[in-house]
Order: C-alpha cells, then sequence, then structure tokens
C-alpha cells in the first residue's frame, strides 16, 4: 500500500468513513475529526510509517507539519518518510 492510500485509511478509520469518502481537499474539520481525533490520527501515522512527527497537540496550527488538510498531510507525511531513508 503507498503511502498516500495508508494516510486516507488511517483519516478515514477517525473519520468512521470509507477511504474513497476521504478526498484529498477535505479538511479535517469537513470529516468531523476533532482534536483528539487528530492527535489520534497522528499516532497512528507515526506508527504505521516508523516515523516522528513534528506536532504539538497545544498549538495544531504551529509547527512544520501541516494539517491544512488531507492533501496536505499525505505530502507531509511524504516527506518525513523521504527524509528519513
Amino acid at each position: 500500500m503507498n503511502i498516500t492510500a495508508q494516510v486516507l485509511e488511517i483519516i478515514a478509520q477517525q473519520a468512521l468513513l470509507q477511504p474513497g469518502d476521504v478526498k484529498i481537499e477535505h479538511t479535517l474539520e469537513d470529516l468531523g475529526i476533532d482534536s483528539l481525533g487528530l492527535v489520534e490520527s497522528i499516532f497512528a501515522i507515526e506508527e504505521a510509517f516508523d516515523i516522528n512527527v513534528p506536532f504539538n497537540a497545544n498549538d495544531p496550527s504551529g509547527g512544520d507539519f501541516d494539517i491544512t488538510s488531507v492533501g496536505a498531510i499525505i505530502k507531509a507525511v511524504q516527506t518525513l518518510v523521504q527524509d528519513q531513508t
């Protein structure tokens, strides 16, 4: 499974949706994912890709991990995975 598909699956699980219902342009708010769901998604992403996501739950919009949309999250994860290799 590629990075995009895995991230879509993780986000879909948090939103209680099918991965096909999650679109790149969606925001987490569009999907009904609250701050707890965001944190759980970050943990799941870290575990799935064996990476450390630079994310501060006390300041979600700050930092280097872009959570403005599903597409931005996918791009950030791809960068972190690439930087790790």
